[in-house]
């Protein structure tokens, strides 16, 4: 199964939607595909199951459930993914599409992209390519630095 997340920005993100649509269309997505679409709800197909919101009890079970984790930039999302060891593909919305109020999510897709955590891509039309190489992709294990920075903030209180 093929679980997409789209977050619960105040802005839609059609493009990628349409996208997995012609894919599955087109036989190269075989995997059920399930979407969490927060505000491009409004978009319907027959070939997904979409929800606007997924409670996080939902969620949670099917993040477990997901062999592949495809979505926006986001980097509560990308970790989310991370933490549930799932192949990641990352797309981030972009500010000339009006999908988000600037283009922070390129760079993070770059940043996890480039450390080997994900495959991250720059835009839809490159989704097909990215299915090919997730057989193939070994993600890198993520290893959060939250204790050294949570170290770090208690020495400097410590100090005040």
């Amino acid at each position: 199964m093929i679980l997409v997340t789209l977050g619960t920005q105040d802005k839609k993100f059609t493009r990628l939607l349409v996208e997995i649509d012609n894919l599955i269309k087109a036989k190269e997505i075989k995997d059920e595909v399930i979407v969490q679409a927060g505000f491009s709800s409004d978009y319907e197909s027959s070939n997904m199951k979409i929800f606007d919101l997924i409670n996080k009890d939902e969620f949670d079970k099917l993040i477990k459930k997901c062999d592949i984790l495809i979505t926006h930039g986001g980097v509560g999302s990308i970790l989310t993914g991370l933490k549930y060891n799932k192949k990641v593909i990352a797309i981030p919305r972009l500010k000339k599409y009006k999908e988000h109020v600037n283009d922070h999510q390129l760079q993070i897709v770059n940043n996890f992209n480039d450390e080997g955590y994900i495959i991250g891509i720059r835009d839809v039309v490159e989704l097909s390519n990215a299915l090919k190489r997730l057989k193939t992709f070994n993600p890198k294990k993520y290893q959060s630095n939250k204790d050294k920075v949570l170290s770090l903030l208690e020495e400097i209180i410590d100090k005040s």
